[in-house]
């Protein structure tokens, strides 16, 4: 999932598949994790910590989104992923995912 993950941050960046797989073919999953918060990070600290401090809120309302036959993301209502563009990116995310023969 994380190849996944840094492979789509890189296509958005403006990267050639054949560019990625070359920098790609000698990177730890510990590196890779890295990379990935590293891009990831101004996006999960926009108002993150308020999203925290309700978690033990039993009043705070989830989204459920379907994503394949018996698969389902749960994004709560007040979380900073739950925009539109964020989910739908991690929706298209778990599908491509899922299309792998390798991890079927």
């Amino acid at each position: 999932m994380l190849q996944l993950l840094a492979i789509k941050i890189r296509q958005r960046e403006g990267q050639s598949l054949d560019t990625i797989r070359t920098e790609m073919r000698d990177v730890t999953g510990d590196a890779l994790e890295r990379k990935i918060a590293q891009s990831l990070a101004p996006a999960f600290n926009s108002g993150a910590d308020e999203a925290v401090a309700h978690d033990g809120d039993i009043a705070i309302r989830w989204h459920r989104l379907p994503v394949a036959d018996g698969i389902e993301l749960h994004v709560r209502e007040d979380s900073p992923m739950a925009r539109e563009e964020a989910v739908i990116a991690m929706r298209e995310a778990v599908r491509a995912a899922l299309g792998r023969g390798d991890i079927r």
